[in-house]
């Protein structure tokens, strides 16, 4: 048995079933172990960037750990991108690092670099095995750090360790255990002294409410408390939900900013939502993580509660008193059943012929998708709309880089998904710019066909940097995309291509896309200066939308500002 024996051994006892990668000569070693087993797939991307990034993807939808290699050097450096946003998102992965020899090490030998220093900032363990005898204890060191902390664990390889005889032949798996964390006593009942005693309690929930939504609900139950949700935390606690009033944040909803402005209690539970111009401003809070350095790090904490979300409200709820006072869930969730109208009337297609508005492809997406669809936005204006349109019914889930925040997220993190669950419905809803940067992957799913869906917004612009330029009072500079036709593109690699200029073609396209056996794309012509009005405007921000239409016209674009003008006077019908 070689090392690279003992390591595909050890991830298959593990119950990971498929690695990620590009291969090299420097992982030779590890792609002939995984030939000669053949209990692994091998699937190959054609950037490494997406081999991370799939393997994210699949680490958040199952749970379970994720598997991604690259070759030395610049093989392995294009992996970061990826790892930071596992790493970020706090998803285990794996990354098998191979290294130039190691007797080359510190000489400036060919694509050296110091892989274990650079995946640092990336990764809860990043080692080098210098010696075969080394390999089992640090492979089981780092798949335990990885699962027991939610991230990324690199190990660097030699690629000739990658050879050597394996120091011992027995296989050990590992696998996560399962936890519950509690507060102290003393702690929950400073927590229910605080918001028991508060007029008006308002409920912030992020990812660490997931498994938790009915502890969440009978928490607002007793509380009375509107229950705001922050992107990560909208597919564990919106649906079946009567104390939902939406998001806060940029890509939130009025009902969700108002809810958070106007409570004098606040409870976080399983958040670590960086927005502080969005918290309450005088507001005691009390905050519930399973990790204590997260308590506090966006606004002070009244009463700090280190413990599992479900764990803790169970724990929690005998020291409440159940409140009868209604006003202010009452008036904030009509507040959000009026936002929601609003938005519901914005995705309408209306009469217009040409670019449709991104509204009424969100809104479509959600209305024709699978009950149990993975729905993956791209970052930028697909990843606002998706917030605002998808909805969540508790068996769909909402992928993305909602932390991270990269580019291109969206069809690499749907490779890893549509691998791990080759009958689901997996949607990639990316924008022209995102989609661009790693359109080699279309390449990827033909490859291994795998039936992800597209549905790309091509706007011709990176729309949302325009809109932050706008906002900042600057002329739109240097987001111009001279786009092919998309859908030409995939038919010409070999996917189901569709192109759609008009409302009227749209949910015709969509449904022909969505029942296709293999991959398909559409490409949706959608109106560049669609704006987003976010729930609260800041008076710099107006100024600076001022400025730049101001600025604009000065520079002989005015044709922008009557566009821009043209495209959202809709928005400023009032109910």
């Amino acid at each position: 048995m070689t090392v690279a024996d003992l390591l595909v051994a050890t991830l298959k006892a593990s119950g990971v079933r498929r690695v990620y990668g590009l291969p090299g000569d420097s992982l030779n070693g590890l792609t002939d172990a995984l030939r000669r087993d053949g209990g692994l797939s091998w699937q190959h991307v054609r950037h490494e960037e997406a081999a991370a990034l799939a393997a994210a993807g699949e680490a958040a939808t199952t749970g379970e750990l994720a598997v991604c290699a690259a070759s030395c050097g610049p093989g392995n450096l294009h992996l970061i991108n990826g790892l930071f946003e596992a790493q970020r998102s706090r998803v285990p992965v794996l990354a098998v690092a191979a290294h130039i020899p190691l007797a080359e090490v510190g000489s400036g030998y060919f694509q050296e670099t110091h892989p274990q220093e650079l995946f640092r900032e990336c990764s809860v363990y990043a080692e080098m095995v210098s010696a075969a005898e080394q390999f089992p204890r640090i492979l089981r060191v780092a798949m335990r750090t990885a699962v027991e902390r939610r991230g990324v664990a690199v190990v660097v390889v030699p690629g000739e360790v990658f050879k050597a005889a394996a120091p011992e032949d027995a296989v050990h798996g590992v696998r996560a255990a399962s936890a519950r964390v509690l507060p102290a006593d003393a702690d929950l009942v400073a927590a229910a002294q605080v918001l028991n005693s508060a007029g008006a309690v308002t409920i912030l929930a992020g990812a660490g409410c997931q498994g938790a939504h009915g502890e969440v609900v009978a928490i607002a139950e007793r509380l009375k408390a509107p229950v705001v949700h922050a992107l990560r935390g909208k597919e564990f606690v919106e649906y079946d939900n009567p104390y939902d009033v939406g998001m806060t944040g940029l890509l939130g909803f009025v009902s969700g900013y108002r809810a958070m402005e106007h409570c004098d209690a606040l409870l976080m539970l399983g958040t670590d939502f960086p927005y502080r111009p969005f918290f309450p401003e005088n507001a005691r809070i009390v905050q519930v993580d399973v990790r204590g350095e997260q308590i506090g790090r966006r606004v002070p904490v009244d009463v700090p509660l280190v413990g599992t979300v479900k764990d803790t409200v169970e724990a929690l709820l005998p020291h409440l008193a159940a409140r009868a006072d209604l006003k202010h869930l009452e008036t904030m969730t009509a507040h959000y059943q009026r936002t929601r109208r609003r938005f519901d009337k914005l995705a309408e297609p209306g009469r217009r012929r040409g670019p449709l508005h991104p509204e009424t492809v969100a809104a479509a997406v959600d209305r024709l998708a699978d009950d149990d669809a993975v729905l993956i936005p791209d970052v930028g204006t697909p990843t606002l709309w998706a917030a605002r349109y998808f909805r969540m019914n508790g068996r769909r889930r909402l992928i993305g880089s909602f932390t991270h925040g990269t580019m291109a997220n969206a069809l690499p993190q749907a490779l890893g998904v549509q691998s791990a669950f080759p009958d689901r419905q997996v949607v990639a809803f990316s924008g022209d710019g995102g989609l661009a940067m790693l359109m080699g992957e279309l390449l990827t799913l033909r490859q291994l066909n795998l039936p992800v869906k597209i549905v790309m917004l091509d706007n011709g612009a990176l729309s949302f940097v325009e809109l932050e330029m706008k906002a900042d009072g600057i002329v739109n500079y240097g987001t111009d995309l001279d786009n092919p036709d998309f859908a030409a593109v995939a038919r010409a690699v070999g996917l189901h291509g569709i192109r759609v200029d008009n409302a009227r073609d749209l949910d015709g396209a969509l449904k022909d896309a969505f029942s296709h056996r293999g991959p398909a794309l559409v490409d949706v012509r959608t109106l560049r200066h669609e704006v987003a009005i976010p729930p609260k405007i800041a008076l710099n921000q107006a100024a600076g939308f001022t400025l730049w239409a101001t600025r604009s016209v000065l520079n002989g674009d005015s044709s922008a500002v009557l566009e821009v003008a043209r495209t959202n006077a809709r928005q400023l019908a009032r109910e």
